[in-house]
């Protein structure tokens, strides 16, 4: 949180009512025009209510008052006589003997901090009143914030940005993710929100405005939504199209409207293959492919051409079938 003008004081008393999980970064300016009285308490009180009106879920409302001081002393400057001034104006400020500014809650103090003018100090017996007298302005500043604004609002503003954490079941972090992170990138350009991965099933979704998150949920949905697909067994023999070229494999439909499916390089053939245009693959083309499972962890698919081909002769070669994919 960045305060402009009012100092760290006024910083430290809000701080302790905004949640530590809070996702944004908060940039609370306040520009004090003029003042008859102290702009930090009066930063507090109205820090207080831009905070709730803008829907940071705070914990409670904070108030700032200044305490002040006027008192007699003795020859030798002990105070024998104190008489104190609660929410002080400019020039009580000025001509006193302190200034003790209180912020706090209706439950305790948030911060504070003592200015001694004149005197060479304060005794804990005026600390105590202080305090006290402090605590019970509280209140009445409080009940008048209330009747403005209670609580924090349930919503912010339409051009406020969204933060939301998603929980994405383990068994559809494959298809959610795409391969090598494809779909993740892909809301990322398209639509302009920030997708991250907190750990194995959440993911945090941060946008500008509301429209956008919505539209960024509807993607979820849509990756995250069922599809009954034929049951396979792995074993099973499939033929499937190849739909993109990548360094490392081709992916390729699997069933009509599923996502598609990755066959790496390394299982395309029992020899090397270091890129799809070594064997003259091209988008477009049918491969027969085994099933080979998925992944309990990750709800991965495995598909393997390699394994439909021979065994190596002994010479380290093989024949591969012609017919095993096709244009």
């Amino acid at each position: 949180m960045d305060i402009l003008l009012a100092g760290n004081l006024a910083e430290r008393a809000l701080l302790h009512v905004v949640p530590e999980e809070f996702p944004f970064t908060i940039r609370l300016s306040a520009q004090v025009l003029e003042s008859n009285g102290s702009s930090s308490m009066a930063t507090v009180c109205a820090g207080s209510l831009a905070l709730m009106d803008a829907a940071v879920p705070v914990s409670s409302a904070v108030a700032g008052v200044a305490c002040g001081l006027v008192c007699q002393e003795s020859d030798d400057g002990d105070i024998v006589d104190y008489t104190l001034l609660t929410d002080i104006s400019g020039i009580e400020d000025s001509l006193g003997d302190m200034d003790f500014k209180v912020a706090g809650t209706r439950h305790g103090i948030t911060a504070c901090q003592l200015d001694v003018k004149r005197i060479r100090g304060v005794t804990l017996p005026i600390i105590r009143d202080a305090l006290q007298a402090a605590t019970s302005a509280h209140q009445t500043v409080l009940d008048v914030m209330d009747s403005t604004l209670s609580e924090p609002r349930p919503e912010g503003k339409n051009n406020r940005p969204i933060y939301e954490i998603i929980e994405v079941p383990l068994p559809k972090r494959s298809r959610f993710v795409g391969v090598g992170g494809y779909n993740l990138r892909k809301i990322r350009k398209d639509i302009g929100v920030e997708i991250d991965n907190i750990d194995e099933t959440k993911f945090s979704l941060f946008a500008t405005t509301p429209e956008l998150m919505e539209e960024a949920k509807q993607c979820v949905n849509t990756l995250l939504k069922d599809i009954d697909f034929p049951a396979l067994e792995p074993g099973a023999v499939r033929t499937v199209k190849i739909k993109e070229i990548r360094d490392y494999g081709v992916m390729v439909e699997l069933f009509p409207g599923m996502p598609n499916v990755l066959l790496h390089v390394r299982e395309m053939d029992r020899k090397m293959v270091y890129h799809p245009s070594d064997m003259g693959l091209q988008v477009g083309q049918t491969l027969e492919v085994k099933y080979l499972g998925r992944d309990p962890t990750t709800g991965r698919i495995a598909i393997s051409r390699k394994a439909l081909l021979p065994p190596p002769t002994r010479s380290g070669t093989h024949r591969t079938n012609p017919s095993s994919f096709k244009r």
